[in-house]
């Protein structure tokens, strides 16, 4: 919906930005006056009165109400040149720390409420239901039962710490009950789950003005350093400003001009959504206040001088062709009367930077205009919004790419006018004439944790910060990981994968064992995880550690007649292959087929194991395990293959000819009895391996059919042999670990390997 409005964009803007101030002033003096308390927060805070029913979650971006009415930077400007830039001071490391408040100690309310315990255990045993933990929030808060409200919010952030809304909630709880100090903490701890919340920041920022003695130096220090914080956290942010504002608007209260033009000194670097806005109120500050007043005593003094060498240069112009003035009687300018000289001087140095500004604002304006949908909810999003956040995360990384080619360090005051003589000394360097916070690692980081805000539940985007990570720092890296497996993706276990993975890559295989332990314990029964479990002993040499994990599988899953056949074979290959134990191995595919005989993998497995040993001993085992799938319940074609396969077996290492011949006359007998039955069996037999193969996914995949050769038909009853021992898979790719040998057609065989044609006798 477009707004269409009877005045001037900018018009608009500034009546909104002056009914913000003229809120604000109002919220001042509520807290000075104490009346009106509830007002004034949620004035401040820009912010409806919000109730446990609304999710806590506000249906609307952090910007002001009317975002319409807010215009993009002009395309007539110029862009100027891409530099990179960071801020000396760091982020806030709670960024990746979130710690939920502990359980508190103060006294029951009495017996919980009536429908407490069912609609706690509704929440519990389906802890992935959004509504059912709202519905337990709506209920306490309606009952008004404080133990009751904590340890629903205790839980419910727990799981859902991005939700900022119950964070506020939360603390209004504590400070509601007499709590001050609780509710400061329930602050603390959501800023370290969502460090990014400019409504958060400001709600904690109100607590603190309005719970803390104001008389005292401390007091004023202590808001300055929680003002401090939350810029260094969220004032990169493109939706900060009414941070910056609020910022701003105390100093000056405090009576504090030059730290006041600090702060507006370090926002028109930072490219912000109301960036024009911060830009006017900032020439009125100057135009309303004294120079002297708003700069620091070194600043000003260089710029007094700076303007009396430039009214000299003037008078000297001007009394060309005039008769000199002798030494000593020139009149010196006075500082009042530099004053407009100065303010020229200082706009014209500022108006530089708001042009640079202005580019970097235009060239994000875009993308920012395509999320609509910056703040945590469990709803789906759609894939226009998926695809803005991969598109705008793409391009700040060619401009991260861009800036280190030119890096750009822009250092942070705390106040004052500081700021101004790091683009000083950036001017004579030449590097960046402006200092606008533009590029560079740290607006990345920023722009993934805005990201990971709205996308919290999508691995994809995870996994993009983490590789963007890694080769910077592997413990930044580790720490992405557990904010998303242990936090929003308790219960996607390719996520854990990709932790563990990470984790044994990096040397750390403590770490991945409990990774894995973990995540099999969330979400039991999964193969793939006992899988990479085994895998990862299997690698470090632990085969007695592989072994007994995967006859554990084993064990658990004989109720599970087609996992445990699963299981089998993959126990069976170990001792095969790498114990070295083929006895044990036939041991564990047999007792699979006493409780699976009508699983032809199993009798795969058992054959090709048999046909791998030495041909001196093996032709007995063979010729059992042969009969043992014809005895079993498996399909006509299957019983062929395994005929067949016997008879190549006798055909290539047979003692005697008569061993042979007589199992080529079981084999014809077969033929025969099952002639008939075949061509059903091809139509109905799914675990035919000519016929399809089994996906990972349990898809079936049809097999690529074999041209057939261009040669005479000779009759042969002989199939191609087979790989033996064969492994398909590959990776982690579980489908390919049941792929079977492609056998020809029956009944009259095509090709050239059939060297004995006239072997046996005719039929």
């Amino acid at each position: 919906m477009t707004l269409i409005l009877p005045f001037p964009i900018n018009t608009a803007e500034k009546l909104i930005l002056h009914l913000e101030e003229i809120i604000r002033i109002a919220y001042y003096l509520s807290l000075r006056c104490d009346v009106f308390p509830s007002f004034s927060i949620m004035a401040a805070e820009g912010s409806d009165s919000e109730d446990l029913s609304s999710n806590g979650l506000i249906e609307a971006p952090s910007a002001p109400e009317a975002m319409e009415a807010v215009q993009p930077p002009p395309e007539t400007v110029e862009a100027t040149e891409e530099n990179g830039g960071e801020l000396a001071s760091e982020a806030s490391e709670a960024a990746t720390a979130y710690n939920m408040p502990l359980a508190e100690n103060e006294e029951e309310d009495g017996e919980l409420p009536a429908d407490f315990d069912r609609l706690w255990k509704l929440a519990h045993d389906n802890p992935q239901d959004f509504s059912s933990w709202t519905d337990l929030l709506q209920y306490c808060e309606q009952e008004s039962h404080m133990t009751a409200s904590r340890r629903s919010l205790v839980a419910f952030l727990a799981r859902y710490p991005l939700c900022y809304g119950y964070w506020k909630k939360f603390a209004d709880l504590e400070r509601r009950a007499g709590y001050t100090n609780k509710a400061q903490e329930v602050c603390v701890q959501g800023l370290k789950a969502i460090p990014l919340s400019v409504d958060l920041w400001i709600h904690y920022i109100n607590l603190l003005l309005g719970t803390l003695n104001m008389n005292l130096a401390e007091s004023s220090q202590r808001i300055r350093s929680a003002f401090e914080e939350a810029v260094a956290a969220a004032g990169l942010d493109f939706h900060s400003d009414r941070l910056w504002e609020l910022y701003i608007e105390w100093e000056k209260e405090q009576g504090d001009m030059r730290a006041a033009s600090g702060v507006y000194d370090r926002v028109l670097r930072v490219p912000t959504q109301l960036y024009s806005s911060h830009y006017d109120k900032f020439k009125t500050h100057l135009n309303t206040h004294a120079p002297k007043d708003v700069l620091s005593a070194e600043e000003y003094g260089r710029l007094l001088e700076e303007c009396k060498q430039s009214h000299k240069i003037e008078k000297a112009e001007q009394a060309e062709g005039e008769e000199e003035i002798p030494p000593g009687e020139e009149k010196e300018p006075t500082e009042e009367e530099l004053i407009p000289k100065m303010r020229e001087l200082l706009l014209a140095r500022r108006e530089k930077v708001f042009q640079d500004l202005e580019g970097e604002v235009r060239k994000r304006w875009n993308f920012e205009d395509a999320i609509k949908r910056p703040y945590f909810h469990v709803k789906p999003l759609d894939r226009t919004q998926l695809r803005a956040w991969h598109s705008y995360l793409d391009w700040e990384l060619t401009q991260l790419d861009a800036g280190d080619e030119q890096e750009v360090r822009t250092e942070v005051e705390p106040e004052g006018m500081e700021g101004w003589e790091e683009i000083k000394k950036e001017d004579n360097n030449g590097s960046n004439s402006s200092g606008i916070v533009a590029g560079g690692d740290q607006r990345v980081r920023i722009l993934f944790e805005r990201c990971l805000i709205a996308c919290a539940l999508y691995e994809e985007f995870w996994t993009k910060y983490i590789q963007y990570l890694e080769p910077q720092s592997l413990d930044e890296a580790r720490a992405v990981f557990r904010r998303a497996c242990e936090i929003h993706l308790a219960h996607k276990h390719t996520m854990h994968l990709q932790w563990a993975t990470f984790e044994e890559r990096h040397g750390d295989l403590n770490e991945a064992r409990r990774v894995l332990e973990a995540l099999e314990t969330s979400v039991p029964g999964l193969a793939m995880v006992r899988l990479r479990r085994a895998g990862l002993e299997r690698r470090a040499g632990r085969l007695d550690e592989s072994e007994a994990l995967l006859r554990d599988a084993v064990a658990q899953a004989k109720e599970t007649p087609h996992l445990h056949a699963f299981y089998s074979i993959k126990l069976a290959r170990l001792l095969l292959k790498l114990c070295k134990n083929p006895s044990k191995a036939r041991g564990v595919l047999q007792e699979a087929l006493e409780i699976s005989p009508d699983n032809s993998k199993l009798h795969l497995n058992l054959l090709e194991l048999e046909v791998s040993g030495d041909p001196r001993g093996s032709a007995e085992g063979v010729q059992l395990c042969v009969s043992r799938a014809l005895a079993a319940p498996l399909s006509p074609r299957t019983k062929i293959l395994f005929s067949q396969r016997g008879l190549q077996y006798a055909e290539d290492y047979g003692t005697s000819v008569h061993s042979v011949l007589t199992v080529y006359e079981e084999h014809q007998k077969l033929l025969k009895e099952l002639g008939n039955k075949k061509r059903g069996a091809e139509n109905g037999d799914n675990e035919d391996p000519d016929k399809m193969l089994k996906g990972e996914d349990g898809s079936a995949l049809p097999a690529t059919p074999q041209p057939p050769p261009t040669m005479p038909h000779v009759p042969i009853t002989t199939p191609p042999p087979p790989m033996m021992g064969a492994d398909m898979s590959a990776g982690y790719g579980y489908g390919g670990w049941y792929q079977q040998p492609q056998y020809g057609g029956y009944g009259g065989y095509q090709q050239p390997w059939n060297y004995n044609q006239g072997y046996y006798p005719p039929s």
